[in-house]
């Protein structure tokens, strides 16, 4: 046998070698002492001792006798391969598909992702589409429905077809440009010369005289048109912000229609393929002639079916048997793309870290509406925007209050619309998903029952608009105050000190019970130098991942854990009716947990790995009356200390705060666990 047929054949039966197990392996193949192990690998000799007595005793279960380091070769390099072993390995040969680079949902998907799904057949009518000369294609959709994405592939296919592609997104023009007609088109010329590789040279075509809408078509259509030998795509993303601008948008809205029409008349226009992308429905008043939002292709970008979501789910590396977990998603948070998208990130991280896929998604579903859940983020940054747009969150109560839905003006209809919250179906509204049924019902509750905001002279129940500047004032004080007192800003999970306010709780209450109660001190090992070398951005990307892959593991014990943000890359955990035994059992998952994490960084002398580790201390003891919990916390920071001491990426537990310990045992790698 060869040392790669045996690597080879330990995976097919099913055992998973680490890194540094096939490492050692391979090195005690070649006849490597420990020493030169722990330079070539980059881990303590120690440690890789014990991973190697592991080692040896799985192989020697395998191979059905007694393997060690000294007779590996000799034993082995002499052995054939059995039928049946022979079979395992041309099973474990057939090619697979890699497994995704996973990214955190929520920005357009690169063209080589394997987490875009095609929803058809839109992707092939919007390619077919491009190819008509003066053609123009209208995509709408919610926020985070994968606009960008389609556009993205839209454009691939026009480059691949030789054709000039130009994209210019409206967010990135300022305020004083979209509300002068002049300063827009201006922009926009500017804009689309320089985008083609030509010198803008505005001011010798513009004139004032005939104005800035003619100026404007004379120049795209002699200065650029003609002079492109090849067809030319213009993207024009997020043309909604127009809508702010009723006076601007009655005039270059029909502007854009002209042009699609003169590519019937005039050869240069043909050469112009529009596709203007945007959130909402249009609520301009626009002539039904002069409007481009009625000719061309429309787009209108579809929620995931129960299918897609499957699909997707597979290619996140999850192993559904059925589609009945699909449909559960789809029963609380609809079929948007981004939600979905999100909980299946989030079951993905959980699968990597060894956890039950069912059960997280029970977690999931469960803690949807609430403000610790996954869709936090996104509950806030909607409930920030109703609470600036009192019409809006006077409409969203309107349609919660109705079961079957109800009738709203249309512009406001298709603003609640452009933000998800709603699905208009001819002219009734509802709510677009249960997820937000309930968050929202649960706001809209506290703030009518608030004496405070909702207290008047009159008997009249109060109109929700008449308070909502008072309203609005008190809940963003509130949340701040929040914020500033107990969650720390950048991973949004508990601070410092929330966690003591908790430590002294529970303290309290298990003195009462009798139980006992483990803290866990965790550091980043060498982060500082991380911080250095990647620099700020990439540091605070690397604590939010460790974060999460923390409450990933904490949050599936027990609902009374606490995870917080101690300080810089340090962290604190509070677990409570846990006794030494178990808590070591937690801190072990959370550093296996954040291997899998697989948070790249260069190999150096000092490091433990070439991805990002953590070095954990734990202490447990059971509360009495009349104590303090502070000597608890101090013994895990000391235990901290012996971790990273004997090499860091380890665990290690207190000397002499052990409460439930009942084994000799006093510290071990996590990298033996694996």
């Amino acid at each position: 046998m060869t040392i790669d047929e045996i690597v080879e054949l330990v995976r097919a039966i099913g055992e998973n070698l680490s890194p540094v197990q096939e490492g050692v392996l391979r090195q005690a193949w070649q006849g490597a002492t420990y020493t030169r192990m722990e330079t070539e690998l980059g881990y303590d000799a120690h440690y890789l001792r014990n991973v190697a007595s592991q080692l040896w005793r799985l192989l020697s279960d395998i191979f059905d006798g007694q393997i060690t380091k000294a007779n590996l070769r000799p034993t082995l390099e002499l052995r054939e391969l059995t039928s049946q072993e022979r079979l395992l390995l041309s099973e474990l040969s057939r090619p697979v598909a890699p497994a995704p680079q996973v990214e955190f949902p929520g920005t357009p998907l690169a063209l080589d992702s394997p987490l875009y799904i095609e929803r058809p057949p839109i992707e092939e009518l919007t390619q077919a589409e491009l190819h008509q000369p003066g053609c123009a294609i209208r995509i709408r959709g919610s926020r985070r429905m994968g606009k960008s994405s389609l556009l993205l592939r839209l454009l691939d296919c026009a480059k691949h077809s030789g054709y000039h592609t130009v994209t210019l997104d409206f967010q990135r023009a300022e305020t004083s440009v979209l509300s002068d007609l002049n300063k827009l088109l201006r922009w926009f010329c500017a804009n689309l010369a320089l985008s083609v590789q030509l010198s803008p040279k505005l001011d010798e075509v513009w004139d004032e005289d005939i104005g800035g809408k003619i100026s404007c078509t004379l120049y795209i259509q002699h200065y650029i048109l003609e002079t492109l030998s090849r067809p030319l795509v213009l993207a024009l993303q997020e043309v909604n912000r127009l809508f702010e601008f009723p006076e601007v948008a009655q005039e270059f809205f029909p502007l854009l229609r002209s042009w699609h029409e003169e590519a019937k008349q005039i050869a240069a226009w043909q050469k112009l393929r529009l596709v203007v992308v945007h959130s909402t429905e249009v609520y301009i008043p626009l002539d039904i002639n002069r409007s481009p939002f009625n000719v061309g292709l429309p787009v209108v970008l579809p929620d995931f079916s129960i299918e897609q979501i499957c699909e997707l789910a597979r290619r996140y590396g999850l192993t559904w048997t059925d589609d009945s977990q699909a449909k559960r998603l789809v029963e609380t948070i609809g079929g948007s793309p981004y939600l979905v998208s999100l909980a299946l990130y989030h079951l993905s991280q959980s699968n990597d870290s060894g956890l039950s896929q069912p059960r997280n998604l029970d977690r999931i579903l469960a803690e949807a509406p609430t403000l610790s859940s996954i869709y936090r983020d996104r509950l806030r940054e909607l409930w920030d925007t109703l609470q600036s747009h009192p019409e809006l969150l006077n409409s969203l109560d309107r349609v919660l209050s109705s079961p079957n839905g109800c009738f709203l003006e249309p512009i406001l209809a298709y603003k609640l619309d452009s933000l998800g919250l709603v699905r208009i179906h001819g002219n009734t509204v509802t709510i677009s998903c249960q997820l937000y049924r309930q968050y929202f019902q649960e706001q809209l509750a506290a703030w009518k029952s608030d004496p405070g905001a909702l207290t008047g002279e009159t008997d009249e129940a109060p109109d929700l608009s008449s308070t909502i500047d008072r309203l609005v004032t008190w809940e963003r004080e509130n949340q701040s105050l929040q914020q500033l007192c107990y969650i720390d800003e950048l991973t949004q999970i508990p601070n410092r000190r929330y966690f003591d306010l908790r430590l002294q709780d529970a303290w309290q209450e298990l003195s009462r019970t009798q139980q006992p109660l483990s803290v866990l001190s965790c550091d980043i090992d060498f982060f500082k130098s991380y911080n250095d070398r990647y620099g700020r951005t990439m540091g605070d990307a690397c604590l939010q991942r460790i974060a999460l892959g923390i409450l990933s593991v904490v949050g599936d014990w027990t609902s009374e854990n606490v995870v917080a943000r101690s300080g810089g890359e340090e962290f604190a955990v509070l677990l409570p009716q846990t006794d030494a035994k178990m808590a070591m059992r937690v801190a072990r998952e959370i550093c296996r947990g954040v291997r899998m994490l697989r948070i790249k960084r260069d190999l150096q002398a000092e490091l433990p790995a070439t991805v990002v580790t953590v070095s954990i201390g734990v202490a447990s003891e059971q509360p009495a009356e009349d104590t303090m919990a502070n000597p608890l916390w101090q013994a895990a920071d000391l235990a901290l200390y012996d971790a990273k001491e004997q090499g860091r990426d380890r665990v290690a537990l207190s000397q002499t705060y052990q409460f439930g310990w009942q084994t000799s045992q006093e510290t071990d790698s996590i990298s033996s666990e694996f």
